[in-house]
């Protein structure tokens, strides 16, 4: 699955991480490829390198969200 993390912050302040078939992947000017992983754990591990605060999303990635 390939997957992608939002350049804009949730209010609460974490970037949100996301799979390619999620309805609530933001648009392609708003999001940073992260690649293709067989689980979120590896994509938010990757998504880290970009930003500090981040989170799965709770529709797509719900194993890794947590806030």
């Amino acid at each position: 699955m390939n997957y992608y993390v939002n350049k804009n912050a949730q209010p609460t302040g974490e970037h949100e991480v996301h799979n390619s078939s999620c309805s609530y992947l933001p648009d392609e000017n708003n999001r940073i490829y992260l690649g293709n992983f067989t689980n979120c754990k590896d994509a938010v591990r990757e998504a880290k390198k970009y930003y500090t605060n981040v989170d799965g999303c709770y529709y797509c990635s719900r194993e890794c969200h947590t806030k």
